[in-house]
């Protein structure tokens, strides 16, 4: 929080004043500049704030004078000098008034941007990270989280209720997963402080952070943004949109005979020995139900033993498509409304009970398969105690619907809204450098994306005014479910065109192909991701010379007797293949079709072959939404970038 401090004046000098001038305005800081900030060290920093017109603003730094700046059109702004590495400092603003920053450190400033998986919090993996978590007390690892918002109008000049929050174990689980794990990296690496700006937005498109200058060379999303701008439009989408999901919902609910009369279908009590049974994880679309929308009610009885007896538990249902509501012994424990977030649900102490108890959950779902996703944990845990839920559950419709109607407005799939309320108001800071993690939501688009994200990065940095700063990013995980002959990927597709955004200077990329989950577009190994953009972050940002940074990078084919030799970059001390012979290889002959390949790695180089393609002049590698069989690294166990290429060259 800012301290503010008004310097007391004598009333004949105040009176004057406000006769002559007006009443004086304050000096103002941003939120981002607030108690306990990290400033970029070895730079000149940027200072701003607001003032009267034409009132001077001197900055202390202890009880050295650093800086002074005039405010023209109620804004000020200046450079530090360079400071080094360290604090605590105290900063203060002289002016009509003063304020004062304590706790100030010089260190790096990254700003941590992109969509889902950017921002993902701690909090959401907690049970794989309880170790890190537990030791999390790096009170030099900061982050500064800014609320999630968009504005199509204009772009904003200030955050509002944001702050810096030192890493504890209470407060990281707070923190962006990959973030926080990147930062600690940096931070053991060189012992400086690190603050992360936390700007992301789950499900937001790369489109979505471009200013509206920049959207110049991409009129139709122009065109989307210019829209929204217009009087009323905006808020005539968005009543409709929760007219129509009341309206649904309404509609639904009142249909549905499970919730009649008290607890319905929830009671413990309730007699459910005629509904049939489905196994759990599954989806009823494969059930006699159908395909059907709407609501399905699930119950399974569950024998506890008396250890458990008034004890508090924990509910797991793993993942749920779309949103549920569960009861333990008709009881309410847990709802969540969209289909990504783990259901982990929190049993009070005093509801289990020696013998019989009832596990009901209700499912709405709004489009596509509804019910419970594979290969994620369905159980009961009370101390020692874990109840398996998988197998048999009872299930019966409660009321079908039709699919819920699409939202005209869809905030997070927008052009201009989040670079104007999340992104523009930060461009004034001094920072060392961007990591981005985004692109799921392009997917569909990846031949723009080509030349969408390299615009973005040249765009932020013209903004930023600081040059070709280190951005650095990752390159989507595997996702979905593994498929066995060659074919066509949107995922794959937007993977190489990340890559092609390494021809831009000072980027890099952290290749996640091996740490995806096929059911989950929100995998959780985070902590792998942020290690390796720290790695990246390393090379790029802080220029080791040495280091094995990448996997490796594909670098030449050439045709050889009916095989195509591939040459890399990045082998570090040599290939190897984890578990066997290289795979995920395919080859296509001059007709286009693809086939499965052999490979073995020769030395510096990889062999591939297929004996259904006596001349291949192409070549794939781990070319698939889930190329869950890639095993090509280099020995220092960084993952090989996914890749397409003819025999003359890369493509």
């Amino acid at each position: 929080m800012q301290t503010i401090v008004r310097m007391i004046r004598p009333a004949a000098c105040l009176l004057a004043m406000l006769i002559s001038t007006g009443a004086p305005a304050d000096v103002r800081l941003p939120r981002l500049l607030s108690d306990g900030v990290i400033l970029q060290r070895d730079a000149p920093t940027r200072l701003w704030g607001w003032a009267d017109e034409g009132e001077t603003v001197t900055v202390y730094l202890g009880s050295e004078v650093v800086g002074e700046a005039n405010a023209h059109d109620g804004r000020w702004q200046l450079r530090l000098p360079p400071q080094a590495a360290g604090g605590p400092h105290r900063l203060r603003f002289e002016g009509n008034n003063s304020v004062a920053l304590d706790d100030v450190w010089f260190g790096d400033v990254w700003i941590a941007a992109g969509q889902s998986n950017m921002e993902l919090p701690i909090r959401r993996v907690r049970e794989r990270y309880a170790d890190e978590i537990a030791t999390a007390d790096l009170p030099l690892v900061r982050q500064f989280k800014v609320p999630k918002d968009y504005d199509f109008k204009r772009p904003r000049e200030d955050i509002v209720g944001a702050g810096w929050v030192a890493s504890t174990p209470e407060s990281v689980l707070d923190f962006s997963a990959v973030a926080w794990f990147f930062a600690r990296s940096i931070h053991a690496r060189y012992g400086v402080p690190i603050g992360i700006v936390n700007s992301s937005y789950g499900g937001s498109p790369a489109e979505g952070w471009l200013s509206e200058e920049a959207l110049e060379d991409w009129p139709h999303y122009l065109e989307v943004a210019r829209r929204f701008q217009e009087a009323g439009y905006l808020d005539g989408l968005q009543a409709d949109d929760r007219a129509a999901a009341e309206a649904w919902h309404a509609a639904l609910d009142g249909a549905d005979e499970g919730l009649r009369a008290g607890a319905g279908c929830a009671a413990p009590g309730f007699d459910d020995s005629q509904w049939p049974a489905m196994q759990v994880p599954g989806y009823w679309a494969d059930t006699a139900l159908g395909a059907v929308h709407g609501a399905v009610w699930f119950r399974r009885a569950i024998e506890l033993p008396a250890v458990a007896q008034g004890e508090p538990a924990r509910l797991e249902l793993g993942r749920i498509v779309d949103a549920d509501t569960a009861w333990v012994n008709g009881i309410p424990v847990g709802q969540t409304t969209y289909q990504y977030p783990p259901r982990r649900y929190e049993v009070p102490a005093g509801l289990l009970r020696a013998g019989t108890n009832t596990v009901a959950v209700r499912i709405v779902n709004f489009e596509g398969r509804g019910g419970f996703t594979p290969d994620k944990p369905y159980r009961l845990t009370s101390g020692a105690l874990t109840v398996d839920l998988r197998g048999d559950w009872r299930y019966r419709l409660g009321a079908a619907a039709e699919p819920m109607p699409e939202p005209k407005f869809k905030d997070w799939r927008q052009p201009l809204g989040f670079y104007n309320a999340m992104l523009a108001p930060l461009q004034h800071t001094t920072i060392k450098g961007v990591i981005w993690y985004q692109g799921e939501s392009n997917v569909d688009r990846a031949a723009e994306y080509r030349a969408l994200f390299p615009a973005m990065i040249r765009a932020w940095r013209r903004q930023w005014g600081q040059g070709d700063f280190p951005f650095l990013f990752v390159q989507l995980a595997n996702f979905l479910e593994p498929r066995e002959e060659p074919a066509e990927s949107q995922w794959a597709e937007t993977r190489e065109a990340q890559a092609m955004a390494l021809g831009e200077p000072h980027t890099g990329m952290a290749v996640t192909i091996d740490v995806g989950e096929w059911n989950d577009i929100h995998p959780e190994n985070k902590r792998v991701v942020g290690e390796r953009l720290a790695l990246a972050a390393r090379k790029v940002g802080y220029g080791e010379q040495d280091l094995v940074y990448s996997g490796p990078v594909l670098k030449s084919v050439a045709a050889e007797n009916g095989k195509l030799v591939l040459a890399f970059d990045h082998i570090g001390s040599g290939l190897e293949a984890r578990g066997g012979p290289p795979e995920e290889f395919a080859v296509a002959g001059a007709d286009g079709a693809w086939s499965r390949a052999q490979a073995q790695i020769r030395g510096e180089r990889v062999i591939v072959w297929s004996e259904s393609v006596p001349h291949p002049v192409r070549v794939r590698y781990a070319w698939a939404d889930n190329p869950a069989g890639a095993n090509l690294y280099n020995r220092e166990g960084l993952p090989a970038v996914p890749f397409q290429a003819g025999s003359a060259g890369v493509t």
